[in-house]
């Protein structure tokens, strides 16, 4: 748990997670007392995270201390789903906006590494060699450059709603991405592009252009790890 985040933040992020993953299904009931021993934390903070999830329309209350996941999951999901990729477009529109030179040339270097990782998976593939650790790499470099980003946004506020909007978690994001890679050695890759794109937008000061690349760079990353959950 990140220092600003409370265990509300916590509880309803986990929740949300589990039901947009599937790990909760339609209709299956959640008490306050059993989720508060599955996170390990006290029932007030998981009553409040319930209470948001409940204004999300992701859970219906059918008990003073009972709910049940929402039928209408997917619809909810989907908005949700609207909200990160809209933060995201923003963020970017911000970064074009304050992105330092400093700041800039850190985004390239880290691209340059993340071409370099990508070139070496590629090449133990072909040799059959295991690249979790390789893979595991590229995923940690990829997440250095949205943080980076988000930096460039010099918006505390707006990075900590878009965390806080998340469709997947991140470790449960890492989860879905490695298991989609498995499935699949060229997921992915159609979007790579995209990054160098976001860095020329924000180096020429765009921000129409950055917000739409960002856009359409987390949509498609969005639809492609619900497709395989």
């Amino acid at each position: 748990m990140t220092g600003t985040e409370t265990l509300a933040d916590q509880a309803y992020q986990h929740v949300r997670t589990a039901i947009a993953t599937g790990e909760l299904a339609p209709g299956e009931k959640v008490t306050e007392r059993g989720m508060a021993e599955r996170l390990a934390i006290s029932p007030t903070p998981v009553r409040e995270a319930l209470r948001r999830l409940e204004l999300d329309g992701l859970i219906e209350r059918i008990g003073p201390r009972t709910v049940l996941v929402a039928a209408i999951r997917d619809a909810a999901i989907d908005d949700l789903a609207e909200v990160e990729v809209g933060l995201r477009g923003l963020v970017a529109r911000f970064a074009a906006r304050h992105a330092t030179h400093a700041q800039l040339d850190t985004l390239d270097e880290i691209l340059d590494r993340a071409d370099d990782l990508l070139i070496l998976l590629k090449e133990r593939r072909a040799q059959g060699q295991p690249t979790v650790r390789h893979l595991n790499a590229l995923l940690d470099t990829m997440q250095e450059f949205n943080d980076t980003v988000d930096a460039c946004a010099h918006n505390p506020v707006l990075v900590r709603m878009l965390e806080q909007s998340r469709v997947f978690s991140r470790p449960q994001r890492r989860e879905l991405l490695l298991r989609r890679v498995a499935e699949d050695d060229t997921f992915g890759l159609s979007r790579w592009t995209s990054h160098r794109a976001l860095v020329r937008a924000l180096r020429a000061g765009d921000s129409a252009a950055a917000e739409q690349v960002a856009l359409a760079d987390s949509q498609g990353g969005l639809d492609a790890l619900r497709e395989g959950r």
